[in-house]
C-alpha cells in the first residue's frame, strides 16, 4: 500500500489564469510526469501520461474533452415495491468499444449529475480511455446521505456491466459520495461486481462530520482534536435535511425551502421566505445565514447524538469488511467539508489487504484542484496512475 502525505504549504487558487498561462501550466506538468515517471518505474510511464492528462483536463474548466454521452434510465429495485427509476449519464471516449468502465458518483449538491465539476471530471477521465457513468443519487441531491442511495449505486454498477459485458467496473465517489460509494462496494449484493474504489474527500464517520460542522473541531485517530474552521454549509445541510429536530411542527416547511434556497445561493429569495417564519425560527434561520451557531450549538450536537444509530447506517465505520476490491483514498489536506482527518479514519477501517493507496494533499479543496506545486503534480500523477493500472486490470 502507498501512503503519501504531503506537507508542502497550500497554494494560492489560481482561478484567475488566462488560457495561455492555463496552456503552459499544462505543458510544465506533462513535462514533469513523463520526468517522473521515468523515475518512479512504478507504472508504464503510459499510465502516468494518462493520469496527467486526465488532471490536465479537469483543472481545465475551458477544455472540451473528445467523448460522447448518453441520457440513459436506470431501474433501482427497492424491495417488494416497484423498481425506482432514476436519470443517469454515460461518457464514452473516442473509439472506445471496450473501454473499462467507471461509476462516478455526485456528493451533496442540488444539481446532482449536472454539476458542473461532476461533468468535467467525467469528460476528462472519459477522455483517458473509460466509459464512465455517473447516476443521480437523488438522496444526495436533496442533501442527504441515506440508505437507498447505496441501492442507487449498486445498481448503476449492475446497468454499467450489462452494458460493458465486464464482470467488474469500478467505482469512484465524491465527497460524501465517496462513502457511499465505499459502503456499495462492501455491499454483499455489489462486492464481486467492483474491480477498485476511489474515495476522494469521503466521510467515515458521519456524525463525526456534524458534529465538526457545528464545534470546527476535526477529531483525530490518535483521540486528539484538530481546530479547522468549518464551511458555513456543513451547518446549514445538517438543519436542513432533519428540520423536524430544529424548528416547530409549523414552521418546518417553510424553513427547509428557505435552507433550500440558502444552499443553491439564491440568498435574496432565502431571506425572504424566512420572513414567513414564527419569530424563534426566524430568529434560528437568519443567525444561521449569519453563520453564528453559538445560540443552538448544543441545540445541534443534541440532535447529532440522537440520530447517531441513523447517521451509523450510512457511515462507512464498521461496514467495510465485505470489500473484495483494492482501494484508493484522496483528500484534500485544508477541506473544510469533510476534514482530511476522515480519510485517515478510513484508512484504518478499510481492510489492510484491500487498502492500495492513501493521499492527503493540500493542492485539493474538498473535490476541486487548486495550483498545484510541482511536487505535488507529481503525487497526484503518481496517485492516478495507481488508480488507472486498477481500472485497465479490470
Amino acid at each position: 500500500m502507498s501512503r503519501i502525505e504531503s506537507k508542502e504549504p497550500k497554494a494560492v487558487v489560481g482561478g484567475c489564469r488566462s488560457r495561455r498561462a492555463r496552456r503552459g501550466g499544462a505543458a510544465r506538468l506533462v513535462a514533469l510526469v513523463l520526468a517522473c515517471a521515468a523515475l518512479m518505474l512504478a507504472r508504464p510511464v503510459g499510465q502516468h501520461v494518462r493520469a496527467a492528462q486526465l488532471l490536465v483536463s479537469f483543472a481545465d474548466a475551458t477544455a472540451s474533452p473528445h467523448v460522447t454521452t448518453e441520457d440513459v434510465k436506470l431501474e433501482v429495485p427497492s424491495g417488494a415495491g416497484p423498481a425506482r427509476v432514476v436519470p443517469a449519464r454515460i461518457f464514452r471516449p473516442e473509439g472506445g468499444a471496450d473501454a473499462p468502465g467507471i461509476v462516478l458518483i455526485h456528493g451533496v449538491h442540488y444539481k446532482g449529475i449536472e454539476e458542473p465539476r461532476l461533468t468535467r471530471f467525467a469528460k476528462a477521465v472519459s477522455s483517458v480511455g473509460f466509459t464512465v457513468m455517473t447516476p443521480e443519487v437523488s438522496e444526495l441531491s436533496g442533501y442527504e446521505v441515506a440508505a437507498p442511495a447505496i441501492d442507487t449505486v449498486g445498481a448503476a454498477v449492475t446497468s454499467l456491466r450489462a452494458r460493458l459485458g465486464r464482470d467488474k467496473v469500478g467505482v469512484m465517489g465524491m465527497s460524501f459520495g465517496g462513502g457511499v460509494g465505499l459502503l456499495a462496494a462492501a455491499d454483499p449484493r455489489f462486492a464481486d461486481a467492483v474491480s477498485f474504489v476511489v474515495a476522494v474527500g469521503a466521510h467515515d464517520d458521519l456524525a463525526r462530520v456534524s458534529r465538526f460542522f457545528v464545534t470546527s473541531q476535526a477529531e483525530q485517530v490518535d483521540g486528539g482534536k484538530k481546530p479547522a474552521k468549518a464551511h458555513d454549509y456543513g451547518a446549514v445541510v445538517l438543519m436542513y435535511s432533519h428540520a423536524s429536530d430544529f424548528f416547530a411542527a409549523e414552521d418546518v416547511p417553510t424553513a427547509r425551502r428557505a435552507l433550500r434556497a440558502w444552499l443553491r445561493e439564491e440568498r435574496d429569495e432565502a431571506r425572504t421566505v424566512a420572513r414567513g417564519l414564527g419569530p424563534a425560527s426566524r430568529q434560528k434561520v437568519e443567525r444561521l445565514f449569519d453563520g453564528d451557531l453559538e445560540p443552538f450549538r448544543a441545540e445541534i450536537l443534541a440532535a447529532v447524538a440522537k440520530r447517531d444509530a441513523e447517521m451509523r447506517d450510512v457511515s462507512p465505520a464498521g461496514h467495510l469488511g465485505g470489500l473484495r476490491a483494492p482501494v484508493f483514498l484522496l483528500h484534500g489536506a485544508g477541506d473544510t467539508v469533510i476534514p482530511s482527518t476522515e480519510t485517515e479514519w478510513l484508512a484504518t477501517h478499510v481492510p489492510a489487504r484491500r487498502l492500495r493507496a492513501v493521499l492527503v494533499s493540500p493542492a485539493i479543496v474538498h473535490v476541486e484542484l487548486e495550483s498545484p506545486t510541482l511536487g505535488q503534480k507529481a503525487e497526484l500523477v503518481h496517485f492516478m496512475g495507481e488508480v488507472l493500472a486498477a481500472a485497465e486490470a479490470s
